[in-house]
């Protein structure tokens, strides 16, 4: 099969032809038809997080099984899926704790030891986030998979698996944002696009959208905010109390940028809760006020792939998609093949694009 693989850290992709190997008990070979470019990867091509190399890059994805392995009972030849991070084991602690984002993924993976589900020329090729969606098929466990209507195009359920979830999820699963409350969301990519949905999903009175640009804050503005603020206003904080009368129950940082990570507390009324939902580079650090956040009982907090209990969520975002209550249409910008994959890294890295798509 073809696949974008990253061959050194700091590198363009190289399309490459890959081995795949056929599906083992519990796994599931999948025919990619779309997958979404997100920032995360992003991280790992530039040496922000470490990677190992080669490596098949993308965590976003939808797709047609192909084949399945022994004791897959789940899915069968046929069925469309979409693929995700939260994969979980449930039998771990973090499983039972009621955690399944958080599973560490024992039993999910190969071995070192076994035969690699990926190759180049007989050699281990990593697979990213035990995924790769970078690729014209997918080898990956059942626990990663959702299974989905036919009719649900595949474009748009890729954008499930990572943007959505991650962005919903963290309103709804870790801030678990209500009717009335008011919100602000720093950074209007894809995943603040989806907090913003999120909160109006959830009733929040006020959701107001922080960024850097108004053509941002205009399509902050599509998906349910009621307000727009520029990040670069001398006090923008400020700017959210003469809007909505107070601070925010609940603020998001979407962005990886520390400067928006030093400023994000500033929006919180007391008990608000800051929740922390872009990946600054490893390494990088923030200066915050303890004082401050422990008089006013404030929480700061992380929120991986939105906190997301796969089966239930993708299932939930689905109906409201079909209800025409959450907007997948709008969340693409454009669409690429898979030899274009550098130039839609590269919109993506602009900051221009919503969410881009490669198309298989």
């Amino acid at each position: 099969m073809r696949a974008a693989v990253l061959t050194k850290v700091n590198q363009p992709l190289e399309i490459l032809e890959l081995g795949v190997d056929a599906p083992r008990a519990n796994e599931v070979l999948i025919r990619t038809a779309t997958a979404g470019v997100c920032h995360s990867d992003m991280h790992f091509q530039e040496g922000k997080y470490p990677c190992e190399c080669p490596t098949v890059l993308g965590h976003e994805a939808a797709g047609i099984v192909e084949a399945v392995g022994e004791d897959v009972r789940y899915v069968a030849p046929g069925d469309h899926v979409i693929t995700c991070v939260s994969m979980s084991c449930g039998d771990c602690r973090q499983c039972f704790r009621g955690k399944p984002h958080l599973c560490a993924h024992e039993g999910l993976v190969r071995a070192p030891e076994d035969t690699p589900r990926l190759s180049l020329d007989g050699k281990r090729v990593h697979q990213f986030s035990e995924l790769s969606c970078y690729a014209e098929q997918m080898l990956v466990h059942e626990k990663a998979v959702v299974k989905i209507d036919r009719d649900l195009p595949l474009d748009k359920a890729a954008l499930l698996g990572c943007a959505v979830v991650t962005g919903v999820g963290a309103v709804q699963n870790t801030a678990k944002v209500g009717p009335g409350d008011t919100v602000a969301i720093v950074g209007c990519g894809g995943i603040g696009l989806n907090a913003i949905q999120g909160a109006r999903i959830a009733g929040a009175s006020r959701i107001v959208a922080v960024d850097m640009t108004e053509a941002k804050l205009a399509a902050a503005r599509e998906f349910g905010a009621t307000d727009g603020i520029l990040a670069t206003d001398p006090k923008p904080w400020a700017r959210l109390r003469e809007i909505a009368g107070r601070m925010a129950d609940a603020v998001f940082v979407t962005v990886g940028a520390i400067p928006a990570f030093d400023v994000a507390p500033r929006y919180l009324a007391a008990h608000g809760r800051m929740v922390m939902v872009g990946m600054p580079h490893s390494g990088a650090m923030s200066s915050y006020e303890p004082v401050v956040i422990a008089a006013l009982a404030q929480a700061m907090v992380g929120s991986v792939m939105g906190d997301t209990v796969l089966a239930r969520d993708i299932r939930w975002l689905v109906d409201l998609y079909e209800q025409g209550r959450l907007k997948l249409d709008e969340l693409i910008s454009g669409r690429w093949s898979l030899d274009q994959i550098n130039e839609a890294i590269a919109d993506t890295r602009s900051g221009a694009a919503r969410r881009n798509v490669i198309v298989f």
